[in-house]
């Protein structure tokens, strides 16, 4: 038997691959899955009327690269093609996404154009910090801040206005901490390699690609040709972690809800007891873990303390998400939302306009994000939902100008959901997996904690994690 453990979409993605597999290979593997709550899904949870969707975690998906087309592939797998509802690159929850600077909100340039131009609030044309990096000497580093990255080689202007903000949209997290290689790998490989990435740039441009070729689905092929930019799905992102849970079921996984497991511990190469909070024990061959590294942290801490310790080194943020909902229309301008840099130390991270870029919200729906990296310093220790609520009302009413008050609002802290991949943390994630190789524990790491903190990363996460798993080709 092989238990996963978390029914996130980490978790989930998980059982999905290990179901293929058995089916591909002819296996006849039993396959447990372990939720300590009432719910699959994780963080992607969706409140539904018939006026308005609120989405409390993510909330749209990008189909580009491998991974965006690998979660397509899945989702046309599971039923879902005629559910998604994609947005354009012309549309304008596409082309207009803005940042909050000095009192005034400032659309980013979204197409070669506007590289060109000046665009507040960049001093200079943004074609300029090229330039900054072609004369920019070389400097060998094993690994740096996305911030510091992009302040040596575009200028500091990039690094607040544009590089900061979309860290803070991305994992609600602070740039001068996140390793470069969250992101920008590519090129900070061409730094390190070539001096430049401008000179990097070039120099692959005369080279093959190389890398694994995805067979792509209809979907997968629809959005590349229909150039999506990013997708929903109709009635709320809940339903693919919903529907994945029921396909799951429907092939004889074994899902089994409020079933917290508080030790793990590791007999031999092959068998692995799970001991749950009603004292039972369970015994697997193979564990699959999606749950949070602190978590995992504290199952293996008796028998495994160095272990637990790597665990505990990766950092997670609390996020605050105000939803609402007014029963007014067009209350903002067509726009994905803006985000605000930390340089401005305002208490919230930004705002997704949620009835432009998602379907079927009647009236005008905001998301507002808040803490991130800074909860504890702007809320406290006793931060409550009344006091989210009323500092991003007081924010809404004075960045978009908006008077009244909103027919129906939800407030979620979100407690320690999103990892942080801090300088070294690739180095952190591979010494934790040759620790776990050296003790030939029969256990595996899926999730956002270890591969990539979107949706995609971690659809793709769980594949590769599967396949790399000899034991289980």
């Amino acid at each position: 038997m092989v238990a996963i453990l978390g029914g996130g979409l980490g978790g989930l993605s998980t059982a999905y691959y290990l179901l293929k597999n058995n089916v591909n290979n002819n296996n006849n593997l039993r396959l447990l899955l372990l939720e300590a709550t009432n719910y699959c899904g994780g963080w992607i949870k969706s409140i539904r009327t018939k006026d308005y969707i609120f989405e409390q975690g993510p909330r749209t998906i990008r189909p580009k690269g491998i991974t965006g087309l690998n979660t397509l592939n899945m989702m046309q797998d599971l039923g879902l093609s005629e559910h998604l509802a994609p947005i354009s690159a012309d549309h304008p929850a596409a082309k207009n996404r803005m940042i909050y600077v000095n009192q005034n909100l400032h659309v980013l340039p979204s197409n070669l154009k506007g590289v060109f131009q000046k665009n507040l609030p960049f001093s200079k044309p943004l074609i300029y910090a090229l330039f900054n990096d072609i004369k920019q000497p070389h400097k060998e580093l094993q690994d740096d801040s996305i911030y510091n990255f992009v302040e040596r080689r575009f200028g500091k202007e990039i690094a607040d206005y544009a590089i900061a903000p979309m860290i803070c949209g991305i994992c609600a997290g602070d740039a001068k901490e996140i390793s470069v290689k969250f992101l920008m790998k590519t090129l900070f490989e061409w730094e390190q390699n070539h001096g430049g990435v401008v000179k990097g740039m070039m120099r692959s441009l005369f080279k093959s690609k190389s890398g694994e070729e995805l067979q792509l689905s209809d979907l997968a092929k629809k959005s590349q040709e229909e150039k999506w930019n990013v997708y929903t799905i109709k009635g709320g992102l809940e339903t693919f972690p919903v529907t994945l849970c029921e396909f799951l079921k429907q092939n004889e996984v074994d899902v089994n809800l409020n079933t917290r497991i508080e030790e793990i511990e590791f007999v031999d190469s092959g068998t692995v007891l799970l001991k749950n909070s009603t004292g039972e024990t369970l015994k697997a061959n193979h564990v699959y873990s999606s749950i949070p590294a602190y978590s995992l942290a504290n199952l293996v801490q008796k028998q495994h303390p160095e272990l637990s310790k790597y665990l505990n080194k990766i950092p997670f943020v609390t996020v605050g998400i105000v939803n609402l909902y007014f029963a007014a229309d067009k209350l903002v301008s067509p726009a994905f939302g803006f985000l605000v840099p930390p340089i401005e130390n305002s208490p919230i991270l930004g705002v997704v306009f949620d009835s432009c870029c998602m379907p079927d919200q009647n009236g005008t729906v905001l998301t507002v994000m808040l803490g991130g990296r800074w909860f504890k310093e702007k809320f406290g220790d006793d931060a409550t939902e009344k006091k989210l609520f009323d500092i991003a009302m007081q924010e809404i009413k004075k960045i978009l100008n908006i008077k009244e008050n909103p027919s129906v609002y939800n407030v979620s802290i979100l407690n320690k959901c999103i990892p942080q991949y801090v300088i070294g943390h690739y180095e952190r994630v591979e010494k934790i997996r040759q620790y776990i190789q050296n003790n030939n524990l029969p256990i595996s790491l899926v999730g956002s904690s270890y591969d990539g903190v979107g949706i995609n990363d971690v659809v793709y996460s769980a594949k590769t994690q599967i396949k790399g798993d000899c034991i289980y080709k």
